[in-house]
């Protein structure tokens, strides 16, 4: 269920385009509250975008709580994934890879959509946190050879070579 409407959308959109302007962190965040508290209480799109906001102001501890609980609210659609991505970006962040990694790996196996290539991006950085490099670099090779406009089969292949493994087998 989505409890916004295209106004609030924009509005929402329209914030966040402040975002870089904005010096002042709190006062951000307390305007995407303000949005956010529009919506009826415990509305997954609400929690998400209060995540998000702690998240992107540098208050990755909220933003995993909000994160969460947007997911158990039943976020859905691109937002779902975005929270999805965003919230292991801060597990990373925390000291915790290796739970970023298990929901960027699960992630993998969900439809595919134009975040493909953030999620095998960060779920690279996890690997990294991990001590797993060339994983990591495969993960990398595999998101990049989405986007060249030649040798695309070629880079993922090599990139399945370097390691083999769950998340990787969809390359082509």
């Amino acid at each position: 269920m989505n409890d916004t409407t295209p106004d609030w959308e924009r509005r929402t959109a329209d914030l966040w385009a402040t975002l870089d302007d904005d010096t002042d962190a709190e006062a951000f965040v307390t305007r995407i509250d303000v949005l956010a508290a529009e919506l009826p209480p415990g509305d997954a799109t609400g929690l998400f975008e209060r995540g998000a906001a702690r998240d992107s102001t540098g208050r990755p501890r909220e933003a995993v709580a909000l994160y969460r609980a947007a997911l158990a609210a039943g976020l859905e659609g691109s937002r779902r994934r975005r929270a999805v991505i965003q919230m292991s970006s801060s597990l990373r962040n925390l000291g915790q890879p290796a739970e970023a990694l298990a929901l960027l790996t699960a992630e993998l196996e969900r439809p595919s959509d134009e975040l493909d290539g953030a999620v095998r991006a960060f779920l690279a950085l996890a690997l990294v946190d991990l001590g797993r490099e060339r994983e990591a670099v495969a993960a990398s090779l595999v998101a990049l050879s989405r986007y060249l406009p030649r040798y695309n089969r070629s880079l993922a292949r090599y990139a399945l070579a370097l390691a083999p493994g769950p998340g990787f087998a969809d390359a082509d």
